[in-house]
């Protein structure tokens, strides 16, 4: 039986071009989980949730409490980074399932709904392909291509992203921007190149009419 939450890799067509902002946007949020410093926007501001010197446990409730408080329970969507390809299994990896699992059950009990976002696909949105860095030395590539991401987050959406989580603001800030275009609200007008990037996105399969 199919319910809110099912979720499909297949997309709506994406918008071809943003025209004038409406006065009410339906309220998005992007969630660049990280056990260290969690990046979390609505598209128009960004923050970095930095737990300090918690661990374990108490580091895991940090981050479910903090984006508790952030996320209203009206909100339309949650479009959250999913598992990089290249990861394999090394210290913290564990921890980062539960925080996932967490943040999605908690979502899931408040029946907001959430997509998955493929990291490639964030950076595809925010810089036309998937690896901008390739001319750049192999070793400097993923902190170039953070940068660059976060020039483009600036320049196109003026939100500051700064400081020490200003790469896990910036990521946010795309994927909350994903899904505002997937709901029919981009935020500019993006070329082809970018826009493909919503195709790779698990996005649910029924949201409620106030969302679409």
């Amino acid at each position: 039986m199919t319910t809110l939450f099912d979720i499909t890799s297949e997309a709506p067509a994406a918008t071809a071009a943003a025209g004038p902002r409406p006065l009410e946007l339906p309220t998005v949020y992007g969630l660049d989980l990280s056990l260290t410093s969690t990046g979390i926007s609505d598209g128009s501001t960004a923050e970095a949730l930095i737990p300090g010197n918690r661990d374990g446990h108490d580091r895991l409730e940090f981050h479910r409490r903090s984006i508790r408080e952030r996320i209203p329970d009206d909100t339309s969507l949650v479009v959250i980074e999913g598992v990089a390809m290249s990861v394999g299994y090394r210290p913290g990896v564990e921890e980062m399932t539960y925080l996932r699992g967490i943040i999605k059950h908690d979502l899931w009990r408040r029946r907001i709904p959430f997509a998955t976002c493929p990291p490639q696909h964030r950076i595809i949105y925010a810089c036309g392909v998937a690896n901008p860095a390739k001319d750049h030395p192999q070793n400097r590539r993923k902190t170039i291509a953070k940068g660059m991401v976060r020039d483009a987050v600036v320049e196109r959406y003026k939100v500051p992203c700064e400081g020490r989580g200003r790469y896990d603001q910036a990521d946010s800030v795309v994927l909350a921007a994903m899904g505002l275009h997937w709901l029919g609200y981009p935020l500019v007008v993006l070329p082809d190149t970018h826009r493909r990037a919503l195709d790779g996105v698990q996005w649910p399969l029924n949201l409620p009419a106030v969302a679409r």
